[in-house]
């Protein structure tokens, strides 16, 4: 179906979502490589936070991160990697941020659930009277069907889920590992703004519109989801309450990518990471239980300008 509004080759309702990556779902669109989608995404609550009271109401977890999708792309096979281009992001007028004690890095200080509401409108967030920034809308769950089984979308993973990236916004490629026929991708959780860390466990969660781009890169791999901006591609490492082991899987992945696409030695891959790229976290919501994601940001050099030499 023809987008009427940015001229896409297929429109996605928000009407379509799942609340686990499994190879088990039917896909709700499939597309060819190259083709365009415009995809509708629900806030992060699934519209559970309408009102002032319904800020410091307990949602389960399980009821929170619908993703869109999924979405079948002919020719997506295991071992490919599946390119998805996030060619503009456009957010609703209005998104929550909540905080609950017992959870993220300040918990010790907060005595009571507590949340607000903030307004977007032209590229700008308004916190209160007198805390206005630019909006940066970004993608908080973007992922496939895992290699096995069935994957909440609050984790993150090998498969992607929950990436929690800041840096997956508009002009930015997202690489994901393709396990099965079709790749079966989802995405959702919309922040209008999300800080390194979302040290409180929220971004400014918020529904909007993502115009992407799915392109199938044949015969090409990689453990976890890769993304690509303007000026660095950034490896992602997961582990489950353990940034220290995050962070050595985001660096081993960056060393990997230079060793195997670009030829450089692992001393010199350790040193050149050392340097020249950056190492930190895109979501570290302690203490509260369950994945944390280090990211490592790999300047494109002309001897490394993307993840894969292509």
């Amino acid at each position: 179906m023809k987008s009427k509004v940015n001229n896409a080759d297929h429109f996605l309702s928000r009407e379509f979502i799942i609340w686990d990556f499994s190879a088990s779902h039917d896909p709700v669109l499939r597309v060819s490589s190259g083709e365009t989608i415009l995809v509708q995404t629900r806030d992060c609550y699934n519209y559970a936070i309408q009102t002032e009271a319904d800020l410091i109401k307990t949602i389960p977890s399980s009821e929170v991160n619908p993703a869109t999708g999924p979405i079948f792309i002919e020719g997506a096979m295991p071992g490919d990697t599946l390119a998805v281009t996030l060619i503009s992001i456009e957010t609703g007028p209005r998104g929550a941020a909540r905080l609950y004690p017992g959870e993220g890095q300040l918990h010790d200080l907060v005595k009571a659930p507590y949340g607000r509401f903030f307004d977007v409108a032209d590229g700008v967030v308004r916190m209160n009277e007198k805390v206005t920034f630019p909006a940066s809308p970004m993608i908080g769950v973007i992922g496939v069907a895992p290699e096995s089984g069935s994957i909440s979308t609050m984790p993150a993973g090998m498969h992607g889920g929950n990436l929690d990236d800041n840096m997956n916004k508009a002009g930015s490629i997202v690489y994901l590992p393709v396990k099965h026929e079709g790749a079966l991708l989802a995405l959702g959780d919309m922040h209008a703004s999300m800080g390194d860390g979302e040290i409180c466990g929220t971004g400014i969660e918020i529904d909007g519109e993502v115009l992407i781009k799915v392109e199938v890169i044949k015969s090409v791999g990689t453990s976890y989801p890769v993304t690509q901006t303007a000026d660095s591609w950034i490896t992602h490492g997961v582990a489950f309450e353990d940034l220290t082991l995050a962070m050595k899987i985001a660096c081993e992945e960056a060393a990997g990518l230079l060793v195997d696409q670009w030829g450089f030695t692992y001393e010199d891959a350790f040193i050149f990471l050392s340097v020249a790229a950056d190492l930190g976290i895109a979501q570290s919501v302690h203490p509260s239980s369950g994945t944390v994601i280090a990211k490592m940001s790999v300047p494109s050099i002309s001897a490394c300008p993307t993840p894969f030499n292509i």
